[in-house]
């Protein structure tokens, strides 16, 4: 089996709003130079480019094809795309280097979330026919898994707020949102989607990440520490909201146990795509006790959409790079409620 590991990560600044276009190139250059000169590599060392996005999201058709400007048109690319968070443009970059195809694959996935109306926008992702044209909210949906989480008496709201102040906490440099919270002071805010406040809800961001992939002595040659993926699963449950339990997310789980090969408990910190409070709690329920949480402040710092599955890849594979773990789980989501989850284990070598 070919051995691929992420061997470079850069992401732009989540933040709130940015004046630029909605197809990411502003924010993905920097990116892509951060990448050339920390690697020692350009544009001619990749083999293979592929990226996350959604049309829906920019509000135009075919805005990942313009997004190619911030790599350049001459000469030509093999390039692909895929219409959702860019993890999942990960994991095919990771299929084609299998292949032996090629050596070397940059993923990188964009968002100007700014741009519309998020929460209504999300709702274009639901069934067609009996839920979307009710246009529910994403808030409002997640308020309701979050209602019966403390009504099944698996959390309650405090331990809600433990988790939005410990996240602030950890937020890394580019985050959108940083400092220290006090519980106590967000209980007794107003509710926006009971039982959610705004501590509960990742924030509207504008980002874009990048990840360059390598097999085998490539690998080697351009990172000291690279992070070998060791396994990788994605899966999906019911996307009908009355046939699942919204308290549990199945294929999360049963992704983490394939990608892991069945042992979680050498997992030493985790990076979870998770943009309420409670879905946090739902995600981390199946890790070690002794897993650290969002050593990076996760989704709840910034939250920059088809963007946001993949930094969680690049921040958990920041941990091998820099020696401070030597087997790290990440987790990217997409579709309403935890309906699709992708899990990536790496391994410092």
């Amino acid at each position: 089996m070919t051995d691929i590991a992420v061997v470079g990560f850069a992401q732009a600044p989540n933040v709130a709003h940015t004046t630029g276009t909605t197809n990411g190139v502003e924010m993905l250059v920097p990116c892509f130079q951060q990448l050339y000169a920390e690697l020692g590599i350009s544009k001619s060392d990749i083999g293979f480019w592929c990226s996350g996005s959604s049309d829906y999201l920019a509000g135009r058709a075919f805005s990942f094809i313009s997004a190619i400007d911030a790599i350049g048109a001459v000469p030509p690319i093999n390039e692909s795309h895929v219409e959702m968070d860019a993890a999942w443009a990960f994991y095919e970059a990771w299929i084609k280097l299998m292949t032996g195809e090629v050596e070397t694959a940059l993923v990188y996935g964009f968002g100007k979330s700014s741009a519309g109306t998020l929460a209504k926008v999300l709702a274009l992702q639901l069934d067609p026919y009996l839920v979307a044209p009710l246009w529910p909210d994403s808030l409002s949906l997640a308020g309701i898994q979050a209602r019966a989480g403390i009504d099944a008496g698996k959390w309650d709201e405090r331990a809600m707020a433990e988790v939005a102040v410990r996240n602030r906490a950890n937020a890394h440099p580019l985050a959108q949102l940083t400092g220290v919270l006090d519980i106590d002071e967000l209980l007794a805010t107003d509710y926006i989607a009971d039982p959610l406040r705004a501590h509960d809800c990742a924030p509207v961001t504008d980002g874009a990440s990048a990840i360059v992939l390598a097999a085998g002595d490539r690998a080697r040659s351009l990172r000291e520490n690279p992070a070998w993926i060791t396994g990788i699963e994605h899966l999906v449950d019911s996307p009908n909201f009355g046939a699942r339990d919204l308290t549990t997310a199945p294929s999360a789980y049963n992704a983490a146990l394939k990608a892991s090969g069945g042992d979680l408990s050498s997992i030493s910190a985790a990076e979870l795509h998770a943009p309420f409070t409670h879905q946090e709690l739902i995600l981390s329920e199946w890790l070690p006790g002794g897993t650290t949480l969002n050593p990076s402040g996760g989704t709840l710092v910034g939250n920059a959409m088809f963007s946001a599955g993949l930094e969680r890849i690049g921040h958990a594979a920041t941990r091998i790079f820099d020696g401070k773990d030597s087997r790290v789980l990440a987790h990217a989501t997409s579709g309403p409620l935890l309906q699709q989850n992708l899990v990536a284990v790496m391994e410092g070598k």
